[in-house]
């Protein structure tokens, strides 16, 4: 440490010194996740492995054509894996200290040198719109004050006078000052802070822990299915005995395929992941960033928003509400070329600033100034007006205003509406010779309160208003004065209590504060990400926002992490959510969006888990009959396409403002078993007096025109209500499938070999009959409320 009252910094011997113990300010900043953890997560999956599975067996032992149902597996990764880089590229162009150099004194003269150069026991220079670049602690201040908001959350300035400690990654607003540098690079506070939120976590999707639990599920009964199906396929295909000749085996191997992918709702997870894209992609446009999929969906599950006020609901800027006269004798005149005289100093702080937007004159000479000081609490000068000399207080009425009690009643009842109060009073008698001197003893006579309120952002009270409309209830967490930021809560109508935190020293007692208030002030970081957990152990799905380091576990541990675009790096790495314009009027636009995604998957989840439900029904069925398998891979590919697939996309992309329910896995079982059930029996029935009196290929394609006229009906249901755009789509789809049963190159491709004779009507039969029932279980269904009215 510099010994006391050395100004001249450290020496360059010095330095070299420090240096050389790696005693630099070398920042490592954590950053969004790696390309090796994205293409992990979007590669590895179970889902990838079982397909890549069955697709290793056909390249190697079948015909490539029945890989077709690979691409699913590679434009799905992809989707996740372009995404979520495009995410990442735009986080890791940000960072926590933005400055890119620092002024220090070395050797007795100020140098500017960049931030990691800056060494333990350094003197910095401190001025206006410098960022301190490593922890320190003040040596010498002339009306320093500093905005902390980042990583306290304090949204006022914060002024330091000598021995205050000032913090890395805070930014200097008024004054200027000097500081002995005490901590660097991982031992500051700010990188102490953010070594905590490297660990990346996925957000909890509802959609995706479906899927994945059907997955486990099916996991668990394809190893036996497997082996039954193989057992069945040898013995349909001639026994043991003839298991090496003839290609049995490989025949026997492709039916097994053909049976697994039956069972896989492939395009499901597809499906899932394109319509998260498109959904990201749409926010894009809206500068909000999604950085993961599955954030998209988040939204429309949560019913807790705890919001911060500065920055959110508020510009975090103040502005000028008005004044009022402290007595019927006041020269108003006076007392505002007074405030003119404060507002005309440039090294003044933002108060200064406001006054000086609002308040002019040509009249006055400042004779002598006092700048403000956080210890006394106001600022003085002496000035002249036409000759005559006065002198005049700005400061916070408990200290200008002692010995007044009626005049600071009133300010006090101003300040308990939200405003935020100054008293301005001419001093009797004259000002104390020295700063940072007590203002006590010096009589002074009030003159007017000023009075500042936060500019509140225009779109906050409609933007409330649509979560108070959608059931979502919102918290509002502060590092502020709670009674400043109930106010504010009041003008925006939010209902609830106003508590302060900082009384609440237990979790017992912060749970039960929660159950009850809409606005917590004085909160600090670590209340906030107490907080979190305590709603989420009461079952409730909590979204957070943040702008500051000090947020960013609050914001990581929370359902859906939603930072600012002038956040720090730290905050915006572990968050889901991104409003990059600091637009708190974006969220409805996600809101609607996340509402669309998990109404429409629901939707189309049935017709993909009606499928592996016929799927595994056929894959049992044929192995215990010993019939050959009623499709080839590429033949329910063409299905799953045309009938489940390509429509699903559209469906998925239609507009949806139903309100989210839980329990999306349990409605879609009880839709979609049955109706499978019903394609599978459909199949059956198609294919079983058909494998023996003509071909197999011809007999393979008949049921594919029957399982393909049961899943269109099963389509038909789920896009109801009929609109004319979606006749449309049910008619093209129609269409593409008859073109590829009729056109030479897609016949010859899916195999499908039909003729116009009785063998296809009959196929055509047993589906129509197929479809009739699966519009009678979804009217009974209806009745019965096992499904939404609208699916």
């Amino acid at each position: 440490m510099l010994e006391a009252g050395t100004q001249e910094g450290l020496t360059a011997a010095q330095v070299a010194q420090r240096v050389a113990d790696g005693r630099v300010n070398t920042q490592t900043q954590p950053s969004s996740r790696s390309v090796g953890d994205i293409l992990r997560e979007n590669i590895f999956t179970l889902f990838n492995g079982i397909l890549t599975a069955c697709f290793v067996a056909v390249v190697l032992l079948g015909d490539l054509r029945d890989g077709f149902f690979f691409g699913i597996v590679v434009v799905n990764a992809l989707i996740g894996i372009v995404q979520e880089y495009r995410a990442k590229r735009v986080l890791d162009r940000a960072a926590l200290l933005a400055a890119p150099h620092s002024r220090v004194r070395r050797d007795g003269e100020v140098v500017t040198v960049p931030l990691e150069d800056v060494v333990l026991d350094d003197l910095l220079v401190l001025r206006p719109g410098d960022q301190v670049p490593a922890d320190a602690v003040v040596v010498e201040s002339t009306g320093l004050s500093l905005d902390e908001s980042m990583l306290t959350g304090e949204s006022d300035p914060m002024f330091k006078d000598a021995e205050a400690p000032l913090l890395s990654g805070s930014h200097v607003v008024t004054g200027t000052g000097l500081a002995v540098v005490t901590a660097v690079g991982a031992d500051s506070y700010a990188s102490r802070l953010t070594s905590e939120i490297r660990k990346h976590s996925l957000v909890r999707s509802e959609l995706r822990e479906a899927t994945n639990r059907i997955l486990v599920y099916l996991s668990w009964i394809l190893g036996p299915l497997i082996l039954i199906t193989l057992i069945g396929r040898v013995l349909t295909y001639g026994g043991f005995e003839n298991l090496f000749t003839d290609d049995h085996w490989r025949r026997a191997l492709v039916d097994a395929v053909a049976a697994v992918v039956g069972m896989i709702p492939e395009g499901l997870v597809l499906l899932t992941s394109l319509a998260f894209g498109v959904a990201a992609i749409q926010l894009a446009t809206r500068k909000v960033l999604v950085q993961e999929l599955a954030a998209v969906e988040v939204l429309a599950r949560v019913d807790v928003l705890c919001l911060d006020k500065t920055g959110t609901l508020t510009t975090g800027e103040l502005s000028l509400h008005g004044t009022e006269a402290l007595g019927d004798d006041v020269d108003v005149a006076l007392a505002e070329t007074a405030l003119a005289a404060f507002g005309s100093d440039e090294a003044g702080n933002a108060t200064s600033g406001i006054l000086g937007s609002r308040f002019r004159s040509d009249r006055f000479r400042v004779n002598r100034r006092i700048p403000f000081s956080s210890a006394t609490k106001y600022s003085a000068l002496v000035m002249s007006v036409d000759g005559a000399e006065t002198s005049w207080v700005l400061g916070a009425p408990e200290r200008v205003l002692d010995g007044h009690p009626e005049e600071l009643a009133r300010a006090t009842a101003l300040a308990a509406t939200g405003l935020r109060t100054l008293a301005l009073a001419r001093a009797v008698d004259p000002l104390p010779s020295e700063l940072h001197v007590p203002l006590a003893g010096t009589r002074v006579e009030p003159a007017l309160l000023v009075l500042l309120a936060e500019t509140l952002r225009p779109e906050a009270r409609d933007t409330l208003g649509y979560f108070r409309e959608q059931a979502v209830r919102v918290v509002v967490m502060s590092g502020d004065n709670p009674v400043t930021v109930a106010a504010i809560a009041k003008e925006l109508q939010l209902d609830g209590d106003t508590i302060d935190a900082s009384t609440l020293t237990t979790d017992e007692a912060l749970g039960d504060a929660l159950e009850r208030a809409a606005v917590l002030g004085r909160v600090s970081p670590d209340q906030k990400r107490t907080a979190v957990r305590l709603l989420q152990e009461r079952g409730r799905t909590v979204a957070m926002t943040g702008d500051g380091v000090n947020d960013a576990m609050a914001v990581k541990d929370s359902d859906l992490g939603i930072a600012m675009g002038t956040g720090t790096a730290a905050t915006k790495a572990v968050s889901k959510v991104v409003l990059l314009d600091d637009r708190f009027d974006r969220l409805p636009d996600v809101l609607s969006s996340g509402r669309r995604v998990i109404a429409n998957v629901e939707r189309v989840s049935n017709i993909f888990l009606a499928k592996t439900t016929y799927g595994i029904l056929l894959a049992l069925l044929s192995a215990v009959l010993l019939w050959p398998f009623p499709f080839l891979p590429r033949q329910l590919t063409l299905v799953s396409s045309l009938a489940i697939g390509i429509p699903s996309f559209f469906l998925a992309l239609a507009p949806n403002k139903r309100i989210y329910t839980p329990g999306v896995l349990g409605r879609v079982l009880r839709y979609s078993v049955p109706t499978g059930l019903i394609a599978g029996l459909t199949a059956v029935v198609a294919y079983a007096p058909l494998y023996r009196s003509i071909p197999l290929h011809e007999a393979r394609s008949v049921t594919t025109v029957a399982l393909f006229c049961v899943s269109l009906w099963i389509l038909c249901v789920l896009t109801r209500p009929l609109t004319g755009i979606r006749w449309l789509l049910l008619a093209a789809v129609a269409a593409a499938f008859v073109l590829m049963c009729v056109i030479p190159f897609t016949s010859s491709f899916f195999e499908m070999h039909l003729q116009l004779d009785a063998a296809l009507a009959w196929g055509v039969a047993v589906g129509a009959v197929g479809g009739a029932g699966v519009e009678l279980f979804y009217r009974f269904a209806k009745r019965r409320s096992l499904v939404f009215d609208r699916l």
